[in-house]
């Protein structure tokens, strides 16, 4: 306002303005804002301050070309609506005066161009201009009904550039909302419109037939009755359709079909578009005949979709999509069901076909939605006389029956790997969800998965429908939280581009946030929900539950990345971890002590001496295993002397091995679980900067507030559970057993041994005691986790290198962040 010839003008009114559906307070900055700026009625004389007004307007119009205008149309209802009851209507006054100079300011410049030389060239400020009168007819079609007689001509332009066709799409949807409102039009001028939109239908592509049928629909609905037009004009394209369908009945690979393929294209989807619009089943199309028309069409559209060209299918859907908007009931029929549930849940179909069929699935609910407050709006006017509403809801029935049938399917697009197939699966279901077609808690967990996908909008949109459930009814989100994010370990399965590459649970950017982050802040708030949140998360690390371990460790980045706030929240982790290491350790061991073959030495003397050459063979690396163990095995020895010497050291375990390599790779498998959970444990002491005591002393049945404190989060501390991913790569599950690869299971069960022994600090023994048996702990932690802790490194590096050396070159993996 202060200075209007500011150049960044547009990109900060962009900015703002976008703003529009924001909380309360900045929605209310941003309507004053352009009230003030754009909404405010300017005086008469002052022609330099209207012309800017309008200049600016229609360049942020242009600015927002691709990213839509809901914002405008938003912030019109909200300043039109904020006055709706007052005697003074600044804004209204505003509007007609901008629509008024809007219109004269498009016809002057059309007389500048005339005078110049590049005559008929349609800029970009004349689009500007005629969409924002689009935007205005919108929201007020009342403000351009004294305009349209000069809109008319505009739909004879003629058609070169991308920027031409614009401005007769825009003319023509202007059309459409203020033709039906005129008094009395006069006879020539409706007749002209006819005419010019039937060439238009006629001559030109996908974009601009939708567009002027629909203004035809208006205009020979509402106004003229000029049926017999219309008739004729889809009894063309019927014709020419039903022609070629017999040609293509004879034989499918003539050159007349092939030679008629844009015809083809041009029929069936103007015919759609033409049944969208008008009903010819009506008398007023058919007259007497007693022939179905729309029966008719489906088997005409259906016949085409299972053409072998992908463009005709496609074409064919389009067409169909649109005959079921002005006939819902014929989504029920068993053929358009198959062809539908196919198409979503074929992996092998084409993306274009089922982004089409997801595509008229949100159309046909985007439609229902508009017909469904124009009744309610209808409805109001009428309200007075009538007292029962009856008329919304027979169609909100059928919408609702109709998203029923579709739904899983539906639902199942998410885990495409296409991020466009996703885009428009989220649509419908967040149509289906706002109009409250189907109950919300069976999209509860898919939405959580869709809350991870990597593009930002879908994520936003994803957490926002969640947002508006949680608010409806409490605790459907707890419910299903575990199911989501397993769910959520599938899309991410799917959109993994590189297979060789194991899933991962967080963002790699610099916040490297949790995938779920969105889904814990939400279940925070409510400590119950929380704790059986995290449980049930922990439960699935357990040995019986048998959680493959590519999704264990995506959950468990996910445990490492949570938006935790206080330190209840990790110390309840680490308490429950060591539980479940308790148990699913000792089974774990038992299981692999059971596996082992004993007192077989003497009967397997040749075999042990191969074995032995082998170790041998195996050079210096295992001697300094050897002797990194032996130290351990004394200390060993003096803890339990139940365990007979041999079967502690590595060279003995390995001759008591059974022949089938079963067992060790189970236990290699099976001990992903538990060696995650240790790493989880040794990343949140780290991050969070807790000291052992402290993790010893919390009990869950403390009141809460004495956890409350913030949480100091330490920098540069990041989750990389080098062994696990080792693991995937390798992929060792699949892969033959070397005796490397033996001999490192081997040692690792020998420090989970260890560990085991050393799990729970004796509190009771003398102090020198308690330091030998912690630093056991300790070392056992480091070795098993490659290095993982930070207090013994130097004393363990020559189990991290056999460790890295026995996980057959594991450590070549490029370290991931």
């Amino acid at each position: 306002i202060e200075q209007p010839t500011f150049p960044k003008i547009t990109e900060m009114c962009v900015k703002m303005i976008r703003r529009v559906n924001d909380e309360e307070g900045i929605k209310k900055l941003v309507n004053e804002t352009f009230q003030k700026l754009w909404f405010t009625p300017t005086p008469h004389h002052d022609k330099e301050a209207m012309t800017r007004k309008i200049l600016n307007i229609t360049d942020v119009v242009a600015a927002c070309r691709d990213t839509g205008y809901d914002w405008f149309e938003q912030l019109l209802q909200n300043l039109l609506k904020s006055e709706e009851d007052a005697s003074y209507k600044p804004v209204k006054k505003a509007c007609t005066q901008l629509v008024d100079n809007l219109v004269e300011h498009i016809l002057k410049y059309e007389e500048s161009l005339s005078d110049s030389d590049n005559k008929g060239v349609n800029s970009g400020r004349l689009v500007a201009c005629i969409t924002t009168l689009f935007l205005f007819s919108k929201i007020r079609p009342q403000l351009m009904v004294k305009h349209a007689m000069t809109m008319q001509p505009y739909l004879t332009t003629k058609c070169s550039t991308q920027n031409d066709f614009m401005v007769i799409c825009n003319v023509a949807k202007i059309l459409e909302l203020v033709v039906p409102l005129m008094e009395h039009p006069s006879e020539t001028f409706l007749a002209t419109i006819e005419e010019d939109l039937m060439k238009l239908i006629i001559k030109y592509g996908m974009t601009v037939v939708q567009h002027c049928v629909s203004c035809l629909g208006a205009v020979v609905n509402k106004v003229t009755q000029n049926y017999k037009f219309v008739w004729a004009c889809f009894n063309r394209y019927y014709g020419a359709l039903s022609k070629l369908k017999s040609q293509h009945q004879e034989d499918p690979n003539s050159t007349i079909v092939t030679a008629n393929k844009p015809a083809l294209l041009r029929s069936l989807f103007t015919v759609g578009a033409l049944c969208r619009h008008f009903d010819f089943d009506q008398e007023d199309f058919k007259g007497n005949s007693k022939v179905n028309i729309k029966d008719k069409v489906l088997e005409l559209l259906m016949y085409f979709t299972k053409h072998s060209d992908e463009e005709v299918q496609t074409k064919a859907i389009i067409g169909l999509g649109f005959a079921f908007i002005q006939h819902p009931s014929l989504m029920f029929e068993q053929e358009v069901k198959t062809l539908y549930n196919s198409i979503l849940s074929d992996r092998n179909c084409s993306v274009n076909l089922k982004i089409q069929v997801l595509k008229n699935l949100q159309t046909y609910l985007q439609e229902e939605d508009t017909r469904m407050q124009q009744a309610d709006r209808d409805w109001k006017k009428v309200a007075k006389q009538e007292d029962l509403k009856e008329m919304g809801d027979i169609s909100s029935g059928m919408s609702s029956s109709i998203m029923q049938l579709y739904l899983k399917q539906v639902l199942e697009a998410f885990f495409h790997t296409q991020s466009s197939v996703r885009h428009f699966a989220l649509n419908v279901i967040a149509l289906t969800l706002n109009q409250g077609l189907i109950h919300p808690v069976q999209c509860v967990p898919y939405l959580i998965a869709m809350g991870t996908d990597p593009e930002p909008s879908m994520r936003n949109k994803a957490d926002q429908q969640l947002v508006e459930i949680d608010k409806k009814y409490a605790g459907f989100i707890h419910m299903k939280a575990v199911a989501g994010m397993k769910m959520s370990y599938q899309v991410q399965q799917a959109i993994n581009t590189c297979p060789k590459d194991p899933v991962r649970g967080f963002r790699h950017d610099e916040s490297s946030s949790a995938l779920c982050s969105h889904l814990y802040s939400m279940i925070r708030g409510n400590r119950q929900h929380r704790r059986a949140f995290l449980i049930s998360l922990l439960n699935l690390f357990d040995d019986t539950a048998k959680t493959e371990v590519n999704m264990l460790l995506y959950i468990a980045d996910n445990l490492a990345c949570f938006p935790y706030q206080t330190q209840e929240e990790p110390l309840f982790i680490m308490h429950h971890i060591d539980i479940t290491l308790s148990v699913s350790g000792s089974n774990l061991l038992q299981s692999f002590k059971e596996s082992m073959v004993k007192d077989k030495k003497k009967e397997r003397k040749p075999s042990s001496d191969e074995e032995t050459e082998s170790d041998s063979n195996s050079g210096s690396e295992s001697e300094s295993e050897e002797e990194a163990s032996k130290p351990r095995r004394l200390r060993k020895r003096v803890d339990s002397d139940s365990d007979s010497d041999e079967e502690n050291d590595i060279n003995a375990v390995m001759k008591c091995l059974p022949e089938n390599s079963a067992p060790l790779i189970e236990f290699a498998n099976v001990s992903q679980g538990i060696l995650l959970l240790l790493m989880l444990k040794q990343h949140l002491k780290n991050l969070c900067g807790f000291s052992d005591s402290k993790i010893q002393k919390y009990s869950p049945s403390e009141s809460a507030k004495v956890y409350d404190k913030a949480i100091n989060r330490k920098t540069g501390v990041h989750f990389h559970p080098k062994q696990t991913l080792d693991f995937l790569r390798s992929d060792m599950a699949n892969s033959k057993i070397t005796e490397e690869v033996k001999r490192s299971i081997v040692k690792q069960y020998l420090d989970f041994k260890l560990l085991m022994e050393h799990l729970d600090p004796d509190e009771e023994e003398e102090d020198g005691e308690v330091s030998a048996s912690t630093n056991a702990r300790n070392k056992a932690i480091t070795s098993l986790l490659g290095g993982g802790s930070p207090k013994n490194n130097a004393a363990e590096t020559e189990d991290d290198e056999s460790d890295g050396e026995d996980r057959g070159g594991g450590t070549s993996g490029v370290r991931r962040r």
